[in-house]
C-alpha cells in the first residue's frame, strides 16, 4: 500500500441518516463542480482521488507574502503594492484572521438548509477604507514567459474560489466588495544564472465575483450525497483513466 494514498477512508464520510452537520470544504465543492462522481466516491464512499504532490515553492511564496502583509496589518499601513495600484486599502485586522487563513479551519458557516458546515481558508483580506468593504485577496505563484492573466479556461477554479470566500464572509454578516484581487507572482526565468536567487514580477489582478451559484450548488451537492452514485464525467481525467483500464485485458 502506498504511504501517500489511504484507501477506504472512514473519516469525513457523509451519512444520509445522520443529523450531525457535515463539514464541506471549498476544495471539495470545487471537486463536485468538476466531477460529481469523483466527489461522491470521496465524500460518500471514502474513496478519494490520489493526492497531488505539494508545491513547496508556491507554499514558500504564500508564507512570505503573508508575513509581509502582516507587517502592514499590525502597523495599519498600506502595502506598497496597494499604493502602486492606487488603492485606498490596508490589510484587514480581525481577531479571527489567523484562523481564517489556517487550513482545515478557515472561515466557517453552518448552512442550515443542507446542514453543511462550509469552510474555506483565505490567503488575505483587505479593507477598502472609502467603501468600508472587505476585499478578498488570493495569492498565486507561477513562472511563465508571458504576462500573467486570468484568461485560461482552467482558471475558472480560481474565480470560483474567490466567489466562495466572498459568499462565506457575507453569510457571517460582513460587507464584502464584489471585486477581489489576485496577487500574482511570476518567477523570472530570463536570467543569465540562478545564483541562489529567484526574482518575481508581481501583478495585482482584479476580479469581479458573482457568488450566485453557491446556494444552488449546495442543494445539488445535498441531492448528490443523498442519492445514488452519479455517472462518470466525460471531462474528468480520473474517470477517463478508470474507463480506459477496463479495456485492458
Amino acid at each position: 500500500m502506498s504511504e501517500y494514498y489511504k484507501a477506504n477512508r472512514t473519516r469525513n464520510i457523509y451519512d444520509p441518516a445522520s443529523t450531525e452537520p457535515f463539514k464541506l470544504s471549498r476544495s471539495k465543492i470545487e471537486q463536485f463542480m468538476n466531477c460529481p462522481r469523483c466527489f461522491y466516491l470521496d465524500r460518500r464512499l471514502g474513496v478519494g482521488q490520489p493526492p497531488g504532490f505539494p508545491f513547496a515553492l508556491n507554499s514558500a511564496v504564500d508564507g512570505l507574502l503573508k508575513k509581509e502583509f502582516d507587517i502592514h496589518r499590525a502597523a495599519k499601513t498600506p502595502h506598497p503594492l496597494m499604493k502602486a495600484y492606487g488603492l485606498n486599502m490596508v490589510p484587514f485586522q480581525h481577531e479571527m484572521m489567523n484562523e481564517w487563513r489556517e487550513n482545515f479551519k478557515g472561515i466557517q458557516f453552518h448552512h442550515k438548509a443542507t446542514n453543511f458546515i462550509m469552510t474555506g481558508a483565505v490567503d488575505d483580506l483587505w479593507v477598502d477604507e472609502e467603501a468600508k468593504e472587505i476585499v478578498v485577496v488570493d495569492y498565486k505563484a507561477t513562472s511563465k514567459p508571458s504576462k500573467v492573466s486570468l484568461d485560461a479556461d482552467w482558471q475558472i477554479g480560481y474565480k470560483r474560489q474567490m466567489e466562495m470566500y466572498q459568499w462565506l464572509l457575507r453569510q457571517l454578516g460582513f460587507t464584502v466588495s464584489n471585486t477581489g484581487y489576485f496577487v500574482y507572482c511570476n518567477g523570472k526565468a530570463d536570467r543569465e544564472a540562478f545564483n541562489g536567487k529567484l526574482d518575481f514580477d508581481i501583478d495585482l489582478l482584479p476580479y469581479t465575483g458573482n457568488g450566485s451559484w453557491v446556494e444552488n450548488t449546495l442543494f445539488e451537492i445535498k441531492e448528490c450525497l443523498d442519492g445514488d452514485m452519479p455517472d462518470s464525467s466525460a471531462s474528468c481525467d480520473f474517470c477517463a483513466y478508470h474507463e480506459a483500464r477496463k479495456l485492458v485485458k
